[in-house]
């Protein structure tokens, strides 16, 4: 005869057993999404550049359906009007560059030019004529980071926040994302910076890399869901000596 607390014991690991089958089958769920995430985005980055939503678009603007999208913009850069945003790269501590460009119908948006070293003597925007910029749709930063705060007052930037350097430089019209600017579009990515101008900013420094470990997380639920469902039949199985002593 089953003891109750036996019993007990085994219902309660039956419905931990239920629930980590259920986390780990979860998981490889996720694990799904998460490999055509991959596979849309790395669609996305290497397309041919299409035009970046313009005003009429911005409305109905969803960042996660955009993201990494491949855009140009046409338009002339404002000049005076730089924001430096602290950055940590595979070059080194730094920052991005944070330039505003106008198009012709009044839009602005705020495009990475790329990384420097510091802080002092940064190349101005190639000039105020019509210049036409690939890159990557970037969502905004809001906030700054993780025990980190944004602070416009003190032109310290710790994340890529348009609205927060939209109103710091007073821009109207703003787009509700940034452009990661192509490395190609200068010439001047990582690995082509001998005798380089440090003042001149580094393009193409964007890490397009997502976790993928759904499928690591859904192995130890079920590993964890096996160990449960172990305990159940050792709750539930006869004590070996009053078995013995029954049959002897």
């Amino acid at each position: 005869m089953i003891k109750p607390k036996a019993a007990v014991f085994a219902a309660a690991c039956a419905l931990a057993c239920i629930g980590f089958l259920a986390l780990g089958v979860w998981q490889l769920e996720r694990r799904v999404w998460k490999l055509d995430l991959i596979a849309r985005v790395d669609a996305r980055v290497h397309a041919s550049p299409t035009a970046a939503p313009g005003m009429s678009d911005w409305p109905d603007f969803h960042v996660a359906q955009e993201e990494y999208r491949h855009v140009e913009v046409t338009g002339h850069y404002l000049f005076g009007r730089d924001t430096l945003v602290r950055a940590s790269t595979e070059l080194g501590p730094g920052y991005w560059v944070m330039s505003p460009l106008q198009d012709a119908q009044g839009a602005v948006y705020l495009v990475n030019r790329g990384f420097v070293e510091s802080n002092r003597d940064i190349q101005a925007p190639p000039s105020a004529d019509p210049i036409t910029v690939t890159g990557l749709l970037r969502a905004s930063e809001p906030g700054g980071l993780l025990l980190q705060a944004n602070d416009a007052a003190r032109e310290r930037w710790v994340s890529r926040d348009v609205a927060a350097i939209a109103k710091a430089r007073g821009l109207d019209r703003v787009a509700p994302f940034f452009l990661d600017e192509d490395a190609a579009a200068k010439g001047n990515a990582v690995g082509n910076t001998a005798g380089r101008d440090p003042s001149t900013p580094i393009a193409g420094l964007t890490v397009v890399q997502f976790r993928n470990s759904h499928l690591e997380y859904a192995l130890t639920w079920f590993g964890l869901a096996l160990l449960a469902a172990w305990a159940v039949v050792r709750a539930l199985a006869p004590d070996p000596e009053k078995r013995d002593a029954k049959h002897g």
